[in-house]
């Protein structure tokens, strides 16, 4: 009975339970009791670990402190230690790359004038070509971005080139033919006036080239003019286009009105460089006195020109020259008046720094380089304006070559020679060096060229002086 009663007890029980918890009253006490257990729990969890953390005295946690900031810092010291080292490794390299490169130069320097020999010209282009296709790649700033290697054996290799001009002629000129441009640019050689112009590698295009080529194997046949006379081949590059600054479109006006000036009133329409040119043809081949011949007429034209230049250059920069480059003693009323002492050592070289700026309106893009001596003074002119747009031996001859020689030297007291190169249009300006008279120059040649129109224009009445 008692068991039985007590089964029956358990099970009213859980029934009653049941139903508490099924009702609003009954869930919310259950949940409130559910939530103050948890609570409760948390509670305890939080206090154990705050006496846990009480429990570390304060030596232990300085200790602890020091040990993770000692290894940080050794991480830290050794990362700046590595990267200082590779800076230092760096520096290091680059110092004596450029100790090297250093060296080099003053190799090439200090070699005597009279021990250059062709051969070490050809052992220089292999080292600039070594320097230029090297198969190991390098990490240094002065090879990566400066080519400093490459650079130093080419500044040596034009020094050889100067060495040898100076002390052999001919080879340099045999050398300068052999090595260029397969292996040296043209603009690189120290002076090019006598240097043959390779056609067949010249980078003037495939059809250019190919034109060039058919132009140079017929150069050997002679073209005879109206007269009978043998003519000059014209150039066989193409025209240069010049882009002239402001300050060439402003000298090429103050120099027509010049020559209109002193040609008694010469003009012409046409703009520019050919408007120049016009008046100058105009004023060569215009119909002269009777008893005046045109053999006669040059020193007029040379008298016209010297006379534009002058006037040009305004009345303070021929004294100027004269005294501080020329040495000439100015007029001051004592016994050493016009006496001479120059010309000092560094006009010829301060002379063909000036004069690209001031004369590219007549001659275009030209750039200093060595005189046939090898010495400093020499300009070259890479492709004459005056010559390409005028296409006469006359015009170049005795409007530009002859005066500026008698001008520079009259006028400034410092010798020039002028050498145009008829087939490549080059023209080699050499300050301070005597020229020769074109009759007298073997490099000059005789007769007029075969495209001139000033040919045409002078045509039963030219005499043998007008292209010399």
């Amino acid at each position: 009975v008692t068991r039985t009663s007590l089964s029956f007890i358990g099970i009213i029980g859980t029934a009653a339970l049941a139903a508490t918890l099924n009702s609003p009253v009954g869930s919310e006490a259950f949940s409130f009791s559910s939530h103050h257990r948890k609570a409760t729990v948390v509670a305890n969890t939080l206090r154990s670990k705050k006496i846990s953390s009480h429990d570390v005295s304060p030596l232990q946690r300085r200790h602890r402190w020091l040990t993770t900031s000692t290894a940080t810092s050794t991480q830290l010291c050794s990362s700046l230690s590595d990267n200082n080292s590779d800076v230092l490794d760096k520096i290091s390299s680059e110092l004596k790359e450029l100790t090297e490169c250093t060296s080099l130069v003053y190799n090439y320097l200090s070699k005597s004038d009279k021990e250059v020999s062709v051969e070490d010209v050809v052992l220089a282009c292999d080292a600039v070509d070594a320097a230029a296709t090297t198969d190991e790649p390098t990490q240094l700033y002065l090879d990566q971005y400066l080519s400093l290697r490459q650079k130093a054996h080419k500044f040596g290799r034009y020094h050889l080139l100067v060495k040898l001009l100076k002390t052999d002629y001919d080879a340099y000129i045999k050398t300068a033919e052999f090595l260029s441009p397969s292996r040296i640019a043209r603009e690189d050689l120290p002076n090019v006036q006598d240097v043959t112009y390779d056609f067949t590698t010249s980078n003037i295009g495939d059809e250019a080239t190919n034109d060039a080529t058919k132009m140079s194997a017929t150069a050997s046949a002679v073209t005879l003019g109206e007269d009978g006379q043998p003519l000059v081949s014209d150039c066989e590059l193409q025209d240069l286009s010049y882009n002239d600054s402001p300050l060439d479109k402003l000298l090429l006006s103050i120099f027509r009105n010049l020559v209109a000036e002193n040609t008694g009133g010469v003009k012409s329409d046409i703009p520019g460089i050919k408007g120049l040119l016009a008046q100058g043809r105009q004023f060569m081949t215009q119909e002269l006195p009777e008893g005046v011949t045109y053999a006669d007429h040059t020193t007029a034209q040379h008298t016209m020109v010297k006379n534009t230049l002058g006037g040009l250059m305004t009345p303070v920069l021929p004294p100027f020259y004269r005294i501080f480059m020329a040495g000439i003693v100015p007029n001051l009323g004592t016994d050493w008046d016009g006496k001479q002492f120059g010309p000092w050592f560094y006009a010829p070289w301060l002379t063909t720094l000036v004069t690209p700026t001031f004369f590219g309106f007549l001659v275009g893009p030209s750039k200093p380089n060595r005189r046939s001596d090898g010495e400093r003074g020499g300009l070259v002119v890479e492709k004459c304006k005056f010559l390409q747009e005028s296409g006469c031996k006359g015009l170049c001859l005795h409007q530009c070559k002859i005066p500026a020689q008698e001008f520079f030297k009259e006028e400034l007291g410092l010798e020039l020679t002028v050498k145009p190169n008829f087939v490549t249009q080059e023209c080699q300006w050499s300050f301070g060096e005597t020229p020769v008279p074109p009759e007298e120059d073997p490099s000059f040649p005789t007769g007029c060229l075969v495209g001139c129109d000033s040919r045409k224009a002078m045509a039963g009445r030219k005499g043998a002086a007008l292209c010399m």
